[in-house]
């Protein structure tokens, strides 16, 4: 039985025909061109034709997202502006207050800012970048131990991915988080090849860097690659555990040094941590943004989970979380087929040695999978759709192993069959989750199902058939397992995304219901504030109003705003932005809503105002808080980040968002905002928005503050929105 320890020097159906070898000493295009001179002479430009196509695809249409999650954006250009800012990942250039995440994500961001300015493309360009670095890593992990078509497959599977198309394509963390991630699994299968100890260090550094990205989230696979690296590397066991604490401390140092200072650097000249309720990064990490995540208990959260079986505000948990109404259009698409195969490459690989790297390569990618799944499937807490994009990269490997790996056998009963039950899985499943959105393509679901099982016959005898033959019918189960993805993807790219929480596909493609059918839709009607548990959808472009009652000039019932959420229709919060309060590319921003919508408080899901996404900014607004700026540290005040953001992006001056994202974070004080105004450092205070403005989050603090503005100060109200100017008192 072979082990699959040696690198293979030829893909399934390859010719042998071998060009000279491009070594060193060929010019740079050359060996770029060629490739690794045991590779047939199709990979290469294979390879490089696959980067291109991903690359025009995640960038087509990028505008139209606009800021995306202005919440980052705005950090963004306070980064852009201000290093003390840049360093902290502070919300706004005069360093109030910190996102609720470490800052590595927003590094590559700003700089990119920098050289080229704010505008969407500079925001979202790095992001589409980290995508096709994650392709080629995913690529070159599987392409070493199998094949080039193998490594083809998987990249092609990670890059038709919906959610993964959704996030590289967008501004949040999770896009050098799974970056990281796929390079920590890559490096440590290099260290297994040959027990080099610098291959393990640098796997320690990427999940120390991943760390600075979404904190312990780039730990969840740590238990994985430790054990596997533990019990197949092929080095004595001393120096299995030396190497694996060289790279626990090389995790330390990379992921540390930031925290080190962030904790020792004193409180009165930083800005306030983001999140936590006590001006902690320590506490941030193991609260809001790690226990908090698991069980729901997120301190100045906007509601958790409902446990196992549950069904709170961020949907149901339990086994089959992955492949419920909520997430399986996300993600789910060829995850049964990747279980399957997962079990396939351990069974062919069970008679192997103990240190064989192709099993060793399906124990970390599959370890990593299975590990990361069972977490999201089980957390109570905060829980986005989006999160998913972590699977991506290791669903794609496993499936491009396991698929080269029984092509590889494909002669051998078992393998033909296992390879077809694959594919059957992979049809099957895809036929349900068209079948969710009926009015999308409805043909769709029976080309995906039809072309899937007449190519899983093919495959069952596979073995018998002409190489031509073979490669046809190969070829129809990889189109028909990949249409129902791509055309999820094409729909993902070809809309606009904004705000807190957004989901990939078509409208209705996740929908709110979790298991079981209700008045929702296909998938169930759970509700949230009462209301109908519709399809959340971005829709692009959506023409709406600002929510006269609940938008910046709102006077805050406890909701983001001030008005219910979605306001009523056709008078959604919209996204703040530059200018006329259009996005980057002059186009309306979305009204989309609570969680990830567009609907109204009479339609459906609608918008939490300016919690979960951005406000409208009047023109005459803009010009208000332009006056005289250069003045004042901060240009306004709001309470909640997004509503802070949306008039931050709308004029380019430090806007402080009191309460952090929920209005909950008890940062500034009453006290401390008190002597903010007194020294005449803020000029305006924005009425309404943020959780914390009318329900006394956060302590109270927002409340507060609130209070004592509206009851000392004048108001200004320009157009819809309304303002209080700190430098005037009410009786003078």
């Amino acid at each position: 039985m072979t082990t699959h320890d040696a690198p293979p020097t030829t893909a399934p159906g390859a010719t042998t025909v071998r060009e000279p070898a491009a070594g060193p000493g060929q010019p740079f295009v050359r060996r770029l061109w060629r490739g690794r001179p045991e590779d047939p002479r199709w990979a290469r430009p294979a390879l490089l034709f696959l980067l291109a196509a991903t690359l025009l695809l995640y960038l087509y249409g990028l505008g139209a997202s606009g800021y995306a999650n202005s919440f980052y954006s705005a950090a963004v250009q306070a980064g852009s502006t201000s290093w003390k800012a840049f360093f902290f990942g502070s919300l706004d250039a005069g360093n109030a207050i910190t996102v609720d995440k470490p800052p590595a994500a927003l590094w590559p961001m700003a700089l990119s800012v920098r050289l080229f300015g704010l505008n969407s493309w500079a925001i979202l360009a790095p992001e589409v970048l980290m995508g096709v670095a994650t392709v080629a890593v995913v690529y070159a992990a599987v392409r070493r131990r199998f094949s080039p078509v193998a490594g083809l497959v998987a990249g092609t599977v990670l890059a038709l991915t919906p959610v993964a198309a959704l996030m590289f394509r967008f501004n949040n963390p999770d896009a050098l988080l799974a970056l990281l991630m796929s390079a920590a699994c890559y490096l440590v299968v290099r260290a297994l090849e040959d027990g080099r100890t610098k291959w393990l260090v640098w796997a320690g550094t990427a999940v120390g860097l991943a760390f600075l990205a979404k904190t312990l989230q780039a730990f969840l696979i740590l238990p994985a690659l430790a054990v596997v690296y533990a019990v197949c590397a092929p080095v004595p066991l001393r120096k299995r555990f030396a190497q694996l604490a060289a790279a626990t401390l090389a995790l330390v140092v990379s992921g540390g040094w930031w925290v080190v200072v962030v904790e020792l650097w004193p409180a009165s000249s930083r800005p306030y941590i983001g999140g936590s309720q006590h001006n902690s990064f320590l506490e941030l990490t193991f609260g809001y943004n790690g226990l908090g995540r698991l069980n729901g208990e997120e301190t100045g959260s906007v509601g958790g989970g409902g446990g196992a079986r549950g069904g709170g505000m961020w949907g149901e948990t339990g086994w089959d979380r992955m492949f419920d109404s909520e997430i399986g259009g996300q993600i789910s698409w060829l995850l049964p087929t990747a279980l399957i195969l997962l079990v396939a490459g351990l069974v062919a690989t069970r008679g192997a040695r103990r240190t064989s790297v192709t099993r060793a390569s399906f124990l970390v990618w599959g370890g990593s999978l299975l590990t990361t799944m069972v977490v999201f499937s089980y957390m109570a807490g905060i829980f986005h759709q989006y999160y998913t994009v972590a699977l991506a990269p290791y669903l794609a490997a496993v499936t491009g192993m396991g698929a080269g790996l029984l092509w590889e056998r494909r002669r051998e009963g078992w393998a033909a069959v296992t390879l077809a039950a694959s594919l059957v899985a992979a049809a099957a499943w895809g036929y349900v989750l068209l079948h969710r959105t009926p009015d999308y393509l409805p043909w769709l679901r029976w080309l995906v199902l039809v072309g899937g099982l007449v190519a899983a016959l093919g495959l069952v005898f596979v073995g018998r058939l002409t190489r031509r033959l073979a490669l046809a019918t190969a070829a129809v189960g990889l189109v028909a397992a990949l249409a129902g993805p791509a055309a999820y993807t094409l729909s993902t790219v070809r809309q606009g995304h904004t705000g807190s929480i957004v989901t990939a596909g078509p409208a209705g493609a996740s929908m709110m219901g979790g298991r079981g059918g209700g008045p929702g839709g296909p998938g169930g009607g759970r509700t949230w504030e009462g209301m109908p548990g519709q399809g959340q959808r971005n829709q692009q472009n959506q023409q709406g109003q600002q929510n006269q009652q609940g938008g910046p000039g709102g006077q805050g019932n406890g909701f983001p705003g001030g008005g219910f959420p979605g306001g009523t229709p056709g008078r959604n919060q919209q996204n703040g932005t530059p200018q006329n309060g259009t996005q980057p590319n002059g186009t309306q921003p979305n009204g989309n809503g609570f969680p990830g919508g567009g609907r109204t408080r009479e339609g459906g899901m609608g918008g939490v105002g300016g919690l979960l996404n951005g406000a409208s900014v009047p023109a005459e607004a803009r010009k208000l808080l332009e006056q005289d700026a250069g003045d004042y540290t901060w240009a306004a005040a709001s309470i909640g980040s997004q509503n802070a953001a949306s008039y931050q992006l709308a004029t380019g001056e430090a806007v402080m968002a009191i309460g952090g994202f929920n209005g909950t974070d008890p940062s500034p004080t009453l006290a401390q905002f008190k002597k903010y105004v007194e020294d005449g450092r803020i000029h305006y205070f924005i009425a309404g928005g943020g959780m914390g403005g009318g329900t006394g989050g956060g302590n109270g603090t927002a409340s507060r503050i609130s209070s004592w503005v509206q009851s000392t100060f004048t108001k200004v109200t320009v157009g819809s929105a309304t303002f209080y100017d700190l430098t005037r008192k009410a009786d003078d």
